[in-house]
């Protein structure tokens, strides 16, 4: 199953690069791509256009976002890494309280047009 999300990043070109820099294959910190991984996500991407980026994620049956957040929210590792990428981050006008990626839901897919 795929799950797409959006969040934006303040519109600071020197903090986008930093941030982009956090992202690059080998930064993430290990304890943030093992809970990844460990909650059934089989392959996550982020695009990025101007201040907005885009979370593509292939997730598995086992997967409960629900689940991960409270685990995630008992790792030190994890909450530091969150803290870490929350100065960048910028919620979306209508993110609900607490909310930080927004689910996208899709309206169209190729595959279902006659």
């Amino acid at each position: 199953m795929k799950q797409v999300l959006l969040l934006d990043l303040k519109d600071d070109a020197e903090a986008i690069a930093l941030y982009r820099s956090w992202h690059k294959p080998g930064c993430p910190p290990e304890p943030v791509i093992r809970s990844i991984r460990e909650a059934d996500v089989t392959e996550m991407e982020i695009w990025q256009v101007g201040d907005r980026l885009v979370m593509l994620m292939d997730v598995g049956e086992n997967f409960d976002p629900a689940s991960k957040a409270d685990r995630d929210a008992t790792d030190p590792e994890i909450v530091a890494w969150e803290e870490r990428m929350d100065v960048f981050q910028k919620r979306l006008p209508f993110a609900k309280p607490g909310e930080k990626w927004v689910a996208a839901e899709r309206i169209f897919r190729l595959s279902d047009q006659p």
